[in-house]
């Protein structure tokens, strides 16, 4: 006995997605409600798989299926197959259980051939509408089953309506047509050396077959790959007797939506043409008419269109896409699908069917896809702008921007401040950098992932970047860049889209973010609903502000070594830094002192009565100092010229001091906490700064909540010291100021033995922080930058890895590590509070996984706290 791999539309049923497909499990739902749907039948996702299992053969026992499949739509039409007085006429169609529009292939008209088109002629009494539906078919069939270019096709129709004179498919004359048809199967025979094949049974083999190849084509992997959709679920196949929308001027076809997908307006929003076939609205050879046209041309059949169409949405609860035909005068439905929408319309539907009854709040929640939120959020371009696209990178923050290019954040920063609008172009940016990617719109660089420098603090000031753009080659000693062979030299304007990763050629009209009073409220929805807490990572008081504006709890990571990187502190830094002894250091720390505390009024304020988290310093020292290469340069250029022998001796003295605190492996060694231990009094200063600001505030009436975090422990005894000292510190201050406060003192996890000894280190933490991109680099032994650049692309195409680690969190890695740190530390300390910090804070899944993990919140960066409250409330509703 043979698996079932065939069902008629009326005995399947929505819930039937996986085995029918998305549009097989619509056409049975609408079948079985009584709507006018063609009969046919659907060929399962199994026989798909098993297509490929038994080596692109038929699946045993599907041909028997469809035999006895096709006699019932016989008897339901009143028409052969394959009979040549009334032909019964089927499209081909895939379908798989995710829609995936335009990216497999369909066949209409099948079961025509040289005897069967004069059976059509006659019982239609239309000779021209029967070779106008055997030219399509041959053509169809010979691009998707034949793999005939389609431009050769084309060609042979376009030289038709030139020798006629006429400039539409529909103006063609029955004898032009007839011509037509013979040539394309001339064009057949001398592509593939077989005549068309005129045996309808075979034609219809011949077709399923060609739609499960057309799973593994080109554009459908792209597709399932960009839209995160699995490649082993298949498409079905559905089958169904054929309506004509070219039977004349009574007739045509069409394409709605019940509401609209740009705005999410409650109308009817579509197009159709009269005396056409579905193809044709699509194709773009005529141009359609707008729905509402139809009320003047057909009242009834448009009167019975919209109260169907509202009966569709009812029945689904969500906006339809519709596909409809009319043959002489009657209306079919031949597929409905939830329609696919703008950020703006999804956020608009899911809140006025919240708010019409139909769906509840949760379900509105769940309806918008977070990921989608970023195009609301951000300046992006005009869709109908028209684009010259240069190169292509990868996405690394959304938005967009236009500007001249400029190499040198110096440069960046001076144009800037003289308000040009500028794009940072490096081959990869550094923390020296900061000044210039603050005055820039947006960031471009050669190289590097979607977590590198530029697209982390791009995210995090909400700048749009591109990163990664291997097609441009950069000279910074001439100031220019070569695309394609072509130079564009400093100050050429371009644009960027952080959504897409496009590099574009020019200004380009830009739209800005569009904040509704929908969006507002569906966020105010998801709020009552999340448990997790929503914080920001944010580093200055315009930052805070920003974060909290948007909705966050709180500042869940405030690094401060992005206060290091201002132009007028970086002297004080590096004296700091090549300080011989400690009382030079304390000079130098004695000038940062008040700089921080500056910094951390002015944060501490902007968040008044939410917790603050500060990370101590974290960075090695080198990055501070300047390039190891450039002073080389320096130095050999005053050695051959002979001048300045004390400059020539200062900067000896800073090469070796550079050379000296340059480490093979920077991310692995002397940063972090690793600085407190062997520099106590960096760590004193920090500390000092945030409770100084802290009294102030304090004594000026505003609730502060300051959480000190020490980064990068990987032992017990590391966070007990530098504790010590933090508390130690605050008691001083507070004895100092005649104040009192409370605060936190915990830490960053982010090296695997501080997950494995969690319990040890929760005792003396008053937190724990996953910052989880350096815990994905210390648990895979990835090199971020590396990694993206070199061979994670490869491990994603070959299915090693699912996703990116850095962009998804690796639940079963990484997040092991995490699930027995949270054991571990509660266990230890159950008072203590667990977040996450990194940039999995702000992804969807990552957020789901904190929430299945128990964790008390996330934070990211402040414009994707918007994104994150969603998506908390999401995983709330789904688990």
């Amino acid at each position: 006995m043979f698996k079932k791999y065939v069902y008629l539309f009326r005995e399947g049923k929505a819930s039937m997605r996986d085995l029918l497909g998305g549009k097989g499990a619509n056409l049975a739902e609408m079948t079985n409600i009584g709507l006018p749907v063609p009969p046919g039948f659907t060929i399962t996702t199994e026989a798909c798989n098993e297509y490929y299992t038994v080596g692109a053969q038929f699946p045993a026992g599907l041909w028997e299926q469809i035999t006895p499949s096709l006699k019932d739509i016989e008897a339901s039409t009143g028409k052969l197959f394959g009979d040549q007085k009334n032909p019964l006429l089927v499209s081909v169609r895939s379908g798989a259980k995710f829609s995936m529009p335009g990216m497999m292939d369909t066949i209409l008209n099948l079961g025509l051939n040289d005897q069967t088109v004069q059976g059509l002629a006659d019982s239609t009494q239309n000779e021209r509408f029967a070779y106008d539906s055997y030219r399509r078919f041959i053509q169809m069939f010979g691009n998707v089953v034949l793999e005939i270019e389609h431009h050769l096709f084309e060609r042979i129709l376009d030289d038709a309506k030139s020798k006629q004179g006429v400039t539409y498919d529909s103006e063609l004359s029955t004898a032009s047509l007839k011509s037509v048809v013979e040539e394309y199967k001339k064009l057949i025979q001398k592509e593939t050396g077989n005549p068309f094949p005129q045996e309808p049974m075979k034609q219809l083999e011949q077709a399923v077959l060609a739609v499960f190849r057309s799973w593994n084509n080109d554009r459908a992997i792209v597709y399932r790959k960009i839209n995160s959709i699995p490649d082993d679920i298949g498409t079905a196949v559905n089958v169904q007797s054929m309506v004509f929308g070219n039977m004349g001027n009574d007739s045509g076809t069409g394409v709605a939506f019940t509401r609209s997908p740009s705005t999410g307006e409650k109308a009817l929003y579509g197009e159709y043409l009269m005396n056409a076939q579905g193809e044709d609205v699509v194709a773009g050879i005529r141009t359609p008419q707008p729905i509402k046209s139809l009320e003047q041309e057909n009242k009834a059949i448009y009167d019975q269109f919209v109260e169907i169409s509202s009966r569709l949405e009812a029945h689904y609860r969500d906006m339809q896409d519709i596909e409809f035909t009319i043959e002489k005068g009657r209306l079919y439905f031949l597929q409905t699908r939830n329609g696919k929408r703008t950020a703006a319309a999804a956020i608009r539907v899911a809140v006025e069917l919240c708010r019409e009854g139909v769906i509840s709040k949760e379900e509105a929640i769940t309806r918008i896809e977070p990921g989608q939120l970023d195009q609301l959020l951000h300046r992006r371009m005009d869709t109908q702008a028209k684009l010259e696209v240069l190169a292509k990178g990868l996405p690394a923050s959304p938005g967009a921007a236009s500007g001249k290019i400029v190499f040198d954040a110096d440069e960046a920063e001076r144009l800037g401040k003289n308000g040009e609008k500028v794009i940072l172009l490096r081959t990869e940016t550094t923390p020296d950098d900061i000044h210039g990617i603050l005055a820039a719109q947006g960031i471009l660089t050669s190289r590097g992932g979607m977590t590198s420098h530029a697209a982390v603090v791009a995210r995090h000031m909400g700048k749009p970047a591109v990163c990664g753009c291997e097609a441009l080659k950069i000279d910074y000693a001439e100031h220019t860049v070569t695309i394609d062979g072509v130079v564009y030299t400093e100050g050429t304007v371009l644009s960027i889209d952080g959504a897409t990763g496009r590099v574009i050629k020019g200004a380009v009209p830009m739209i800005d973010p569009e904040l509704s009073e929908e969006f507002k409220q569906l966020l105010v929805w998801a709020d009552e609903v999340r448990s997790l807490r929503v914080l920001a990572n944010a580093d200055n008081p315009k930052d805070a502000q920003k974060a909290r504006d948007f909705g966050a709890q709180g500042i869940g990571l405030c690094r401060t070594e992005h206060m290091f990187m201002d132009p007028a502190r970086i002297p004080i830094v590096q004296e700091m830094i090549l300080s011989q002894n400690l009382e030079e250091r304390e000079i130098a720390l004695a000038k940062l002192l008040p700089m921080q505390e500056e910094d951390f009024y002015g944060i501490l304020k902007a968040m008044a009565g939410l917790p603050v988290i500060i990370r101590l310093l974290d960075p090695p020292l080198h990055e501070f100092l300047p390039d190891v290469e450039d002073l080389v340069v320096e130095v050999t250029k005053l050695k051959l010229t002979g001048a300045n022998p004390a400059e020539l001796q200062e900067k000896e003295a800073l090469l070796r001091k550079v050379r000296a605190l340059d480490e093979l492996n920077p991310m692995l060694g002397h940063r972090g906490c690793r600085l407190g231990v062997t520099f106590p009094e960096i760590y004193a200063m920090q500390a000092r700064a945030i409770f100084q600001a802290s009294a102030r505030l304090v004594k000026e009436g505003f609730e502060i909540h300051p959480e000190v975090m020490i980064p990068l422990v990987i032992h017990v005894k590391e966070l007990e010291s530098l504790r010590k000292l933090t508390e130690d510190t605050a008691a001083d201050v507070m004895q100092e100021q005649g104040v009192n406060f409370a605060y936190k003192v915990g830490t960053m996890i982010e090296v695997p033995r501080a997950a494995l000894t969690a319990d040890e280190i929760g005792k003396v933490a008053d937190f724990f922080s996953f910052g989880t991109n350096d815990l994905t680099q210390t648990t895979l032994g990835f090199s971020r930058d590396d990694a993206e650049g070199k061979f994670l692309p490869a491990y994603l195409d070959q299915k090693i890895l699912a996703q990116n680690p850095f962009a998804v969190l690796d639940r079963d890695g990484v997040g092991k590590l995490m699930k027995m740190a949270v054991q571990l530390g509660r266990e230890a300390n159950p008072d203590i509070e667990l977040g996450i910090c990194g940039e999995h804070g702000g992804e969807p899944s990552s957020i789901e996984f904190c929430h299945l993990l128990g964790l008390n919140y996330v934070s990211c960066s402040p414009f994707r706290v918007p994104l994150a409250r969603l998506a908390a409330a999401q995983a709330k509703v789904n688990n």
